[in-house]
């Protein structure tokens, strides 16, 4: 579906083949020539027009610098021609290794700029091209580039290119390729750099002595500085080069149109989301290795995607990441003190919150019929199903999460000791949260010392060694139901017991269960985290099981998390219309039936022989 050409065209090849004969920057004989292409899929949603103008500024006027002055094209799809006798007699086109030369193409462009070979891009003659027009057709395309571009980044093509550039030849080459990869994945650490510094302050005492200090509190040169930056760090400059192409080939006022359109159909929400896409998966690349390739489709059809499916592809790159960026929000918005009156809290807080709703929701929010009441039933019924049924061999990671939970930690499973090691240091980030927040507690009466700590870690300890009694009661209670239901009653009057006790005599308040919730359950997660990376040593010991079940619980609850917000939504029948006409205004504009489009997917199922 993603190569097309046009007869008129096909009149230009004999020009298009004489360029091969002529001399450029001296002697130099292009051996790589690029064509412009034109996309074609971008009247089938907001999304694939997004993708459709992203592309197509990137396929005309990024080539086209790229390739002159800069002189850092390569080759990055099917329109190329390659002088196959040069190729053929330098080490041939193709690489051994599907897994760091995942992104083939490149690495041809690679060899031949090495080889001595030239690389040119003209634009007289072009072909057609289709992107994908699904938000997981896009996030999988988006991965797969993330990932070649993390295997490119250790690559030993990349550094001899690098060693042998010029210096501004170098920095254009190190920004086209893996530079832009890499400050995607700086953009979000920063994000992350920043909010546990401030949770840190907030704990520590020390924002609060920065605002009692007038000479540190008044700075309303940074705070305007600031305040201009966040504007631009909204995505907006990502949209800077199809806004310039726009205009160029068809006028500044419909660049200025087409862009506040893009605005107005969420296109800011789309990028941001892959921003976290492109940073997750060449972060882990870079961490671990392991890319795989990973199959679009490119069907020129959309559908409706179940939240199970959702949940499986966007679970470990986006939704744990905004829960946790959403934790530390709250955590700041209830205990931080610095900057509530100025427009820096404000700007700041909103961009970050921006990010949070963008990775939790967009899924749903560029889902066809996302927000329909019965795709919502549907999808829950498939959830609860997919959750509950029981992995092994065999068994896809689409029936079962177990499977899939096995399979997330594929990566684990090859990494090196200094990849584990790595992996156990970020997960200990999540303890900041209990040792900062038990000191909250009202139960604590202001004491600082560490016995409040040790006793929060008692509680957590004893919590965990009861989710492993009843687990383990789990697997006897066909044969000893009646023992089991005992024990259940036995543990539950047991709390009921103890925190009555706290309440009436200890001082416990509602508030104070709130925070240890927030305190204790990134310790929990931490310590799934931390056994995956020893999964080996875990089993040995004969924990794994329980780890299992903790991990199912934790998926339980933040499936719950973010479906309550959807079937809130989904209770009223303008919203699922209104989603309607922002995925497909383009569609609805050209008089496409959108029934049609939706329904391409069961049709095709349907027709498929048995």
């Amino acid at each position: 579906m993603n190569q097309d050409n046009y007869f008129e065209e096909a009149f230009k090849m004999r020009n298009v083949l004489e360029e091969f004969h002529k001399d450029h920057h001296g002697q130099r004989r292009p051996t790589i020539l690029g064509l412009r292409e034109h996309i074609f899929t971008g009247s089938v949603s907001s999304l694939a027009w997004f993708t459709s103008n992203q592309e197509t500024s990137f396929v005309t006027i990024g080539q086209r610098v790229l390739a002159d002055p800069l002189r850092v094209r390569f080759h990055y799809g099917h329109p190329d021609i390659f002088d196959r006798l040069f190729h053929i007699t330098r080490g041939g086109i193709s690489k051994a290794s599907r897994t760091i030369n995942l992104s083939g193409d490149i690495f041809a462009g690679y060899s031949s700029t090495l080889r001595g070979g030239y690389v040119t891009h003209y634009e007289y003659i072009q072909v057609g091209k289709g992107r994908d027009v699904g938000m997981n057709q896009i996030s999988l395309f988006e991965c797969k580039v993330a990932n070649g571009n993390g295997e490119q980044t250790l690559s030993r093509d990349v550094y001899r290119l690098g060693r042998r550039f010029d210096f501004y030849r170098m920095l254009s080459f190190y920004y086209t390729t893996v530079g832009f990869y890499f400050s995607s994945m700086v953009t979000v650490f920063i994000v992350y750099a920043f909010l546990y510094g401030r949770i840190y302050m907030v704990m520590s005492g020390l924002e609060g002595r920065i605002v009692e200090d007038e000479s540190l509190n008044s700075n309303k040169g940074l705070e305007e500085a600031l305040v201009i930056q966040t504007v631009f760090q909204l995505g907006l400059l990502l949209m800077l080069p199809m806004v310039m192409e726009i205009s160029i080939e068809r006028g500044f006022r419909t660049a200025l149109r087409d862009f506040i359109v893009m605005q107005l159909q969420l296109a800011s929400v789309f990028f941001t989301f892959q921003l976290g896409t492109k940073a997750h998966y060449f972060g882990r690349t870079i961490l671990h290795g392991g890319s795989k390739y990973r199959a679009t489709g490119r069907g020129f059809i959309v559908f409706h995607a179940k939240f199970a499916d959702n949940y499986r592809l966007y679970s470990r790159s986006h939704f744990v990441k905004g829960l946790e960026l959403a934790i530390l929000l709250i955590i700041y918005q209830a205990y931080g003190n610095s900057y509530r009156s100025s427009n820096l809290y404000l700007f700041i807080t909103f961009s970050i919150w921006f990010l949070v709703v963008s990775w939790l929701f967009a899924p749903f929010v560029f889902n066809p019929l996302g927000i329909d009441w019965q795709k919502t039933v549907e999808d829950w019924t498939d959830w609860k199903r997919w959750v509950g049924n029981r992995g092994g061999i065999g068994i896809a990671q689409d029936k079962s999460w177990e499977s899939w939970w096995d399979a997330e930690q594929q990566h684990l499973r090859y990494t090196n000791k200094r990849g584990r090691i790595l992996e156990i240091i970020l997960a200990c980030r999540f303890f900041i949260y209990q040792y900062g927040l038990v000191y909250r507690l009202n139960i604590a009466g202001g004491s600082k010392s560490i016995l409040v700590y040790a006793l929060s870690w008692l509680v957590l300890i004893s919590a965990l060694l009861e989710f492993k009694l009843v687990s383990m009661a789990k697997q006897f209670g066909t044969y000893l139901q009646l023992m089991f239901r005992i024990l259940k009653a036995f543990l539950f009057v047991v709390f009921l017991s103890i925190m009555t006790v706290l309440f009436v005599v200890c001082g416990l308040t509602i508030s104070d269960i709130f925070v240890a919730f927030l305190a204790f359950v990134p310790t929990g997660w931490a310590f799934i985290l931390i056994a995956q990376a020893c999964k080996p040593y875990v089993k040995v010991i004969g924990f794994w099981d329980s780890v299992m079940e903790l991990g199912r619980a934790y998926e339980c609850l933040m499936g719950l998390v973010i479906f309550m917000p959807i079937v809130v939504l989904s209770w009223f029948p303008f919203v699922s219309e209104f989603q309607t006409k922002l995925l497909f205004s383009q569609a609805l504009r050209r008089g496409l039936q959108i029934s049609m489009i939706l329904a391409g997917k069961k049709d095709k199922e349907k027709t498929q022989p048995t």
